[in-house]
């Protein structure tokens, strides 16, 4: 037992619901038309998200468990500390609400390559090289999205008040 650690359990968890959720897509009903059966998608995400899930469980068995884990928690005491501790995770939410608040107005193209563009400088840091990196990542990144859902899967897209629509 002293290779089970945290790790170890959330994959046992995702691998596990990730079982319940194949299982229920052979409830998804099947129409009398159409080449692709609807729960075909459902389960190339699942397969993918099992494969990458049981990955995850091999890599936990092996490290065992960690000697921080070992140690009692130091979580944070102050408020500055526990900003500092959680500073990634809130700016990750505050930025999504941002695209969410941006997406009426922006669309889905020009909000998704701000957001991207932010996270990046957020996480990444703000010098000026790093800028262009950020920007080309969020411009190949969004537009291959866009371009993938608009074009081949004929998906219509959030366009947002500025650019009316492609």
């Amino acid at each position: 037992m002293d290779r089970i650690n945290r790790d170890v359990v959330i994959a046992a968890v995702l691998l596990l619901f990730c079982g319940v959720f194949f299982w229920a897509s052979f409830d998804i009903r099947q129409p009398d038309y159409g080449v692709l059966l609807p729960s075909t998608w459902p389960r190339v995400i699942l397969a993918a998200l099992t494969f990458l899930s049981m990955i995850y469980l091999i890599q936990s068995l092996r490290a065992g468990v960690a000697e921080k884990e070992e140690e009692a928690d130091d979580r944070p005491g102050s408020i500055a500390e526990w900003y500092a501790y959680w500073r990634n995770v809130i700016w990750c939410f505050a930025l999504f609400l941002g695209y969410l608040l941006a997406l009426p107005v922006l669309g889905m193209l020009l909000s998704g390559i701000l957001f991207v563009f932010l996270l990046l400088g957020f996480m990444g840091g703000w010098a000026p090289r790093d800028l262009v990196m950020h920007a080309a990542v969020a411009v190949l990144a969004i537009g291959s999205v866009w371009s993938l859902f608009t074009f081949a899967l004929g998906v219509l897209l959030p366009p947002g008040m500025i650019i009316p629509a492609f």
